[in-house]
């Protein structure tokens, strides 16, 4: 074995929302790795287009469509992945939302129930479910991902900052409740990405500058290279730890 051990040979992973950006990125780093992977979110044909590149560079993949939000989907996710592989090794939470940008005070009340909903109320019931199951197989890594906006609130992202202030304190959490059956749960805190689900903040020049101005990295990051943190969250690389919050921000919280 070698000194640092970034091997996923044989071992599941599901990856939530996984059609695009982050999660995509995730999934096929998985299977760069050796993992077989099982991607996840709301729309089958994202994930199909997924799957086909992942296929198509010799990795193993099988799309299950789930909604983030729904404990029927969940089970239904976790089921079927028990079905076909006989075990689930890894759960990378990534499946987020932010339907409001604007004043906190403002923040409509479906908003608001729709970003807890996804971001907060459905990484814990997955970690419930996932850690059950876990548990019984004896042992396993869960890893969310999180955001900066958890640690330093965006102006204009209120309840988004506060869901994903919620799921860095529910990493640690779980870690210490789930540490001593083996399950190591884990947490990215990404910047500002280069992805779909960003759109609103990199479309605005004027904020876009801004944030490059604040960044000693002087740019913004690119969906591979928060997938390196999850390799190593997910690998004998990282089997020592847990309950931790990878900040991967090009030093913008410095």
């Amino acid at each position: 074995m070698p000194e640092v051990d970034f091997n996923l040979t044989d071992q599941v992973a599901i990856v939530t929302g996984a059609s695009r950006g982050i999660g995509k990125s995730i999934a096929k780093a998985f299977a760069e790795f050796g993992a077989k992977v099982v991607v996840s979110s709301r729309k089958q044909e994202g994930l199909d287009a997924v799957v086909s590149e992942i296929t198509a560079d010799g990795g193993e993949c099988t799309a299950i469509a789930s909604h983030g939000g729904k404990p029927e989907d969940m089970d239904n996710l976790l089921a079927k992945t028990q079905e076909k592989y006989g075990r689930i090794d890894i759960v990378v939470n990534n499946a987020a939302t932010n339907p409001y940008f604007g004043p906190a005070i403002d923040t409509p009340l479906a908003a608001l129930d729709k970003t807890v909903e996804v971001n907060l109320r459905g990484y814990y019931v997955m970690i419930q479910k996932a850690g059950a199951i876990m548990r019984e197989q004896g042992g396993g890594n869960i890893i969310n991902v999180a955001s900066i906006a958890g640690i330093r609130p965006g102006i204009g992202e209120s309840i988004y900052s506060v869901t994903k202030a919620g799921v860095i304190n529910m990493t640690k959490s779980f870690a210490k409740e789930l540490g001593p059956d083996g399950i190591r749960v884990n947490c990215i805190a990404p910047g500002l990405v280069e992805t779909y689900f960003a759109g609103a903040l990199m479309d605005d020049k004027e904020k876009q500058q801004k944030f490059i101005d604040r960044t000693p990295l002087r740019r913004w990051g690119q969906p591979n290279e928060i997938a390196g943190g999850a390799v190593f969250l997910a690998s004998r690389a990282g089997a020592y730890a847990t309950g931790s919050v990878i900040v991967l921000d090009g030093g913008s919280t410095a």
